[in-house]
């Protein structure tokens, strides 16, 4: 019975490691990909957040608060177009940027074109 298993010594161990070396690759170049879009989604709720109050505030307002958030998510802010157009009455604030991600074989610029519409 012992025999048996002296030749399986290390084979689960092997199975760990490139599971564990898998999930590290993910991690390594999944997570810069993932904050790209975090901070997609928190600009973006911020532009609805302003599209929603911008019936009791002005363009230029709303458009120093967005930079204002852009700067503390990007660093570098883009420039956002806000629309006030329509019937019924709506707003519509803009923008496009993008951002980069290099890794080791894995070299792409992601363009991002966040957009918020909301009634006036």
């Amino acid at each position: 019975m012992v025999s048996a298993l002296r030749g399986r010594r290390g084979g689960s161990s092997f199975g760990c490691l490139v599971m564990v070396l898998l999930l590290a690759g993910v991690v390594y170049y999944g997570l810069p990909v993932a904050e790209i879009y975090f901070r997609y989604y928190q600009l973006q709720e911020a532009m609805k957040s302003e599209a929603r109050l911008a019936p009791g505030i002005s363009d230029d307002v709303i458009r120093r608060r967005l930079i204002a958030q852009a700067d503390t998510l990007l660093g570098n802010p883009p420039v956002f177009t806000i629309t006030r157009a329509g019937r019924p009455a709506r707003i519509i604030i803009e923008t496009r940027y993008s951002e980069q991600v290099t890794r080791p074989f894995f070299k792409r610029t992601f363009v991002l074109k966040p957009r918020a519409e909301a009634p006036l």
